[in-house]
């Protein structure tokens, strides 16, 4: 698993402030930007206009680039960007209005704002870089989110955001906002776990939300916004696909994107693992049926997270490689398979007793 948090001393700060780590001189340069002075021990010693910063457990290379959010008065540093990776996201807050059964990121009741250091790591990233947004719920803060976006789209072109929310708090004074975003540079992640309203309230513990989830997608459409929406598969809907497939095709035929996903082992659905994990390697017919009857009507339906061995052969090429570098991990079983180099393999936390029953050699 790869670290996102370092320990770190710098001298003199006081306050959280951004940095961008460089192994020489001269290949970046602003404010934000230290330089390696040199290693001492496991350490490694970077030098800028606020004075040093030493960051420990730090190989020769192993961050050039990278972006770290430094919090003095606890000597940690979090690892915002890192250069050599596509899986960067930013976590604007960690309060959410919804408590959907299996949430990766259980919310809490405290936020703190950190939009204006979050901008400027998003200025910092390397060139074509997709800045992932997430919480909690990134449009509890809209007026900060669109602010952030709108700045760093000016500032950088070559920039693109995904935002995952929640869709419960766009207005039709949005979309004049949204329009002026750059077309294609910002892709929504909207989550719509059921066709019956019924179901999909009581999946994300708030009543009323597909009603309102439905109202603002037609918002987000009229402002020409890129949607993608999200469907979790469990024990509680899985049998129901279908029937999400042909209510997307005949009430949001617009969205660009319909990813199912499988069930990430962690926070809430860690607990309610057992009454929500549906093994698709041995029933995949519900999955297989929505496939099918979405793209023969042209909406652009993916598997996200489905280990390759848990698919069957014919629905392989619908299943990119999309659990974050940082967290993914491969089985014993993994060893010497012919898919593992395009395969996403698994959840770092994956129960392996508890998992898919299907894992296998391809």
């Amino acid at each position: 698993m790869i670290s996102l948090r370092f320990a770190v001393e710098a001298t003199g700060a006081r306050h959280p402030f951004v940095v961008r780590l460089n192994d020489d001189y001269g290949l970046r340069s602003t404010t934000h930007d230290v330089y390696l002075a040199e290693f001492e021990g496991a350490d490694a010693v970077f030098e800028g206009p606020g004075g040093l910063l030493r960051v420990q457990g730090l190989r020769s290379g192993e961050a050039d680039g990278d972006v770290l959010l430094v919090i003095p008065d606890r000597n940690i540093a979090h690892r915002l960007i890192r250069a050599a990776s596509d899986h960067n996201t930013l976590l604007v807050t960690e309060r959410c209005d919804q408590l959907c059964v299996m949430c990766s990121q259980p919310p809490k009741t405290r936020h703190v704002d950190m939009f204006s250091l979050l901008e400027t790591a998003a200025l910092l990233a390397p060139r074509d870089a997709t800045i992932g947004i997430s919480g909690g719920e990134p449009t509890l803060y809209k007026d900060q989110l669109f602010g952030l976006l709108t700045r760093v789209l000016e500032a950088r072109p070559d920039v693109s955001f995904h935002v995952l929310t929640n869709a419960q708090h766009f207005v039709e004074q949005d979309v004049q906002t949204l329009r002026a975003l750059p077309a294609g540079s910002v892709t929504w992640g909207v989550p719509l776990y059921s066709a019956d309203p019924g179901l999909h309230d009581r999946i994300v513990g708030k009543q009323g939300a597909q009603a309102a989830l439905l109202n603002n997608l037609a918002i987000l459409c009229r402002a020409g916004a890129a949607i993608e929406l999200r469907t979790v598969i469990m024990r509680l809907n899985v049998a129901r696909l279908t029937e999400l497939a042909v209510f997307l095709v005949t009430h949001v035929p617009f969205v660009t994107n319909w990813a199912i996903m499988q069930l990430e082992n962690i926070g809430y659905a860690r607990k309610n693992w057992d009454e929500l994990f549906e093994d698709t390697s041995i029933s995949f017919g519900h999955v297989a049926s929505a496939l099918d009857l979405a793209r023969a009507r042209g909406i652009s339906a993916v598997l996200y997270n489905f280990p390759l061995c848990t698919v069957p052969e014919p629905y392989r090429a619908l299943a990119p490689s999309t659990i974050s570098d940082w967290k993914r991990r491969y089985l014993s079983e993994c060893d010497d398979c012919s898919a593992r180099s395009r395969c996403g393999g698994f959840f770092e936390w994956y129960p392996d007793d508890r998992g898919f029953a299907g894992v296998r050699h391809l």
